[in-house]
This record gives C-alpha cells, structure tokens and sequence, in this order.
C-alpha cells in the first residue's frame, strides 16, 4: 500500500522543478520583493524624516547620504523590489479576474511581467546612478 503522507524533498530537486516554471520564478521574486520592502522601509522613512527636518538637513542628506554608491544601491535595490511588486500584483489582480488563469497564459503573463519589471528596474538604475 502506498503511504499517501508528504514526502520532504531535497533542496535541490525543489529549485530544479520551480526554475523550470516562470510561474513559480514569478512567485519566488514576488515574495522576496516583498521582503525587501519590508526591510528596507524603516531605513528610508529614516532617511526621509531626517530630511525633512530642516533646509540644513535636507542638504546633509542630498551631499553626504545620498552622495555615497552603497546608499545609492540600497535605494536601487528598494526601487528594484517595489517594481516588481507592483508589477506582480498587477499581474495577481488580472488573474483575480480571470485573465490568464490557463496554464499557457499564465506562462506567458509571468513572462511578460518578468520582462517588463525588469527594464523598469533597469531604468531605475540608470537614473539612481546617473
């Protein structure tokens, strides 16, 4: 008789079956966007509050903070997670309704989402960094 209980299956095996789906791709990222966003907020709202505290203040911030890469990259690396959150739940909100819920459209609309994230990501960078 086959046991009809879940079998724990090797870390490995799992990322070799979910890379393989761009719907599970699409998910994965969702939720690690959503991590980002969680961690990085109360560092930015930081950032925030202290500029706008007082013209003298707000220039600190501009020249100092923000003239360092790494705060740069942080900032890139919020806008990166809220981008594709954005999208991503675009993407949940269609699917809500009922557009692309088949499987082949589903792949196509994780596809069509990772793509569009992803030169909007690449724009975000170019204006962080220039």
């Amino acid at each position: 008789m086959k046991s009809k209980r879940p079998v724990n299956l090797p870390l490995s095996q799992v990322i070799s079956v979910n890379l393989k789906s761009p719907v599970a791709i699409a998910s994965i990222l969702h939720r690690i966007s959503g991590v980002v966003l969680f961690l990085l907020i109360p560092a930015l709202l930081y950032v925030l509050q202290r500029s706008l505290a007082s013209p003298e203040e707000f220039n600190i911030v501009h020249t100092e903070i923000f003239g360092n890469i790494c705060v740069r990259f942080v900032v890139w690396v919020f806008l990166a997670g809220l981008i594709y959150h954005l999208f991503a739940g675009i993407k949940h909100l269609f699917a809500d309704i009922g557009v692309a819920e088949e499987l082949q459209s589903g792949r196509n609309a994780a596809w069509f989402m990772i793509a569009v994230s992803g030169i909007s990501i690449l724009a975000a960078g170019f204006w962080v960094f220039s």
